[in-house]
Formats: structure tokens, sequence, C-alpha cells
């Protein structure tokens, strides 16, 4: 009897091992699969995302790190302007709209406003651009001010040499433009009748080039690496286009960038925005022109 249950015993501790052996090694496969679906299968499906040309450049670069990761996640990047990303995503015809202003500001069906959400993913600063043989280094809010409503039209009147003033716009969907009014103009309208309209950052940057005597604005990102010196930025009432004097509020051309989703971001559009703000990819952020948002918060 004794041996009898002494065998049941060992039986019992065998199985009950080989039981706990079985466990393990299913949590641990459970485990490698977890990880590896993580890194490659959480995330799938294809994302498009249009709007804002200053924000472009960062979503495009985003978009390649995170498809590098996520390799069943398919994202396509288009400019077009804040409004035109504003109005697709609220038509359902794109996943994210990226807009260098609130989707209020843009939205052009007001019934859509509050399907809308904005999610800050950076900041930028703007600056105003010159053609290089322009002999001015800075002006202030009220020369800016004269010199888009018309009522400066020779560089001699703000102290530079005696030359036209050729101004290049931007067209009325362009979050960049939405920023320079709301931020300098402020209550004195532009004069869209003077000077001509360019409808991307790098349209503005080949225009200002090839155009003696003339002034624009384009995001600080179009202004970094090789292009830094591509063309001569102007400081703003003495101020130059830096994150401590935005900080310092001395700077006031700046704002944040939003990735517009039609409600709440969800699965792969949520993971991308999450990537395109978070820690890791802030040194990317900085390097390209733009301000990571935990220097803004």
């Amino acid at each position: 009897m004794l041996k009898r249950n002494l065998k049941l015993a060992m039986a019992a501790l065998f199985i009950t091992g080989a039981l706990a052996g079985c466990g393990t090694s299913n949590k641990s496969a459970q485990e490698g699969n977890t990880t590896k679906e993580e890194q490659q299968q959480t995330y799938s499906g294809t994302i498009t995302i249009a709007g804002s040309t200053a924000l472009q450049p960062l979503a495009e670069e985003a978009a390649n790190e995170f498809m590098q990761t996520y390799p069943d996640v398919s994202i396509t990047v288009q400019g077009g302007g804040s409004g035109t990303g504003v109005n697709q995503v609220a038509a359902g015809a794109v996943q994210i709209g990226n807009s260098d202003v609130p989707s209020a500001e843009k939205i052009e069906d007001k019934a859509k406003a509050g399907e809308l959400v904005d999610n800050k993913v950076a900041g930028i600063a703007f600056a105003l651009v010159v053609n290089k043989d322009v002999k001015v280094d800075s002006l202030t809010v009220q020369q800016i001010q004269d010199i888009f409503s018309g009522k400066v039209t020779n560089w001699k009147e703000v102290g530079g040499n005696d030359e036209k003033i050729n101004v290049i716009n931007r067209p009325a969907s362009s979050g960049t433009r939405a920023t320079f009014e709301k931020t300098l103009m402020k209550d004195v309208k532009v004069n869209d009748s003077i000077g001509t309209v360019q409808d991307s950052n790098g349209a503005v940057e080949q225009a200002i080039k090839s155009t003696p005597g003339a002034i624009s604005y384009v995001a600080m990102s179009y202004l970094v690496g090789d292009k830094a010196n591509a063309l001569t930025t102007l400081k703003i009432d003495g101020a130059e286009p830096t994150v401590e004097n935005i900080k310092a509020q001395k700077y006031p051309f700046w704002s944040y960038e939003y990735m517009v989703t039609k409600g709440e971001p969800k699965d792969a559009v949520k993971g991308f925005i999450d990537f395109v703000k978070s820690e890791q990819f802030a040194a990317k952020v900085k390097e390209m022109g733009y301000i990571p948002m935990s220097e803004l918060e």
C-alpha cells in the first residue's frame, strides 16, 4: 500500500512538473510572439495625410521611421495647405489633416467642426525672408504691416536701399498665412492686389531667390541644414526666431503644429501621432527646425 501511494505521488509530481514546464514554455513563446507582434504587427493599415506644407517635412520623416518599425503600415503624406488638410479630414478623404492653426479656423462646414480633434504634435517658428540684395536685417511689426498692406512700397522707407519691394504672399488656404495674419498683421488687412502668390513654403523659397527686392515668410523647417543660408532671415523688433525668444514672448511669429483627426485617433493613426510627439522622436523634431512639445508645455 505504501509502495502504491509512493508511486502515485511520484506520478503526480512528474505530471505537475511537466505541466509547469509546458506553462513556462508556452509563456515564453507567448511573450516572444507578443514582442514580435508589438514590433511588426501591432499596427497595420493605410494612413493618408494632407495639409500644411510647413508640417509636411516632419510628417514625411516621421512616416518613414514609423513604417520601418511597423512595415504593415503604409503612410502617404501630401501638401495642399492647412485648409485643404482640415477639410479633407472632415470629409473623410484622409485620416490626418496637417494644420498650422486650430481646425476651427479652417473648417468650411462649421457643422463638422465638433467632430474634429486637434492633436498638437510640435511647435514651429516662421520667419520673414528677403532676397539677398535687400539691405535690411530687422523690421518692426508696424513696418511689416505697412509693407504687406501696400502702404510702404520701397525699401528705402524702412532703412534699406532705393529699391521696389516685391511682396510674395501665400493663398488664403495657407496655415502659414493664417499665422502671419494672426500674429503680425492683426487688424491690418493684407493687400492681395500687390505682389504675387505662391502656394507652398518651397515655392516661396524659390521665388524669393529669383525676385529682386522680394519679401515673404516661410516656416523655419525650410531654413535648416543645407538651406540655412539659402535665404536672408529678418529679425522682428530685433528678435530672432529662436525657442528662447518664443518662450520669453519676444518673438511673435510662431504657432503649434496640429495633426487633425475626425474623432479621437485610434489604432495606427493614434500610434503614429503618439510617435511624432514622443521623446524618442524629439531629437529629430529639433534637428528639422521644429520645437518638441516637451519644450513648450
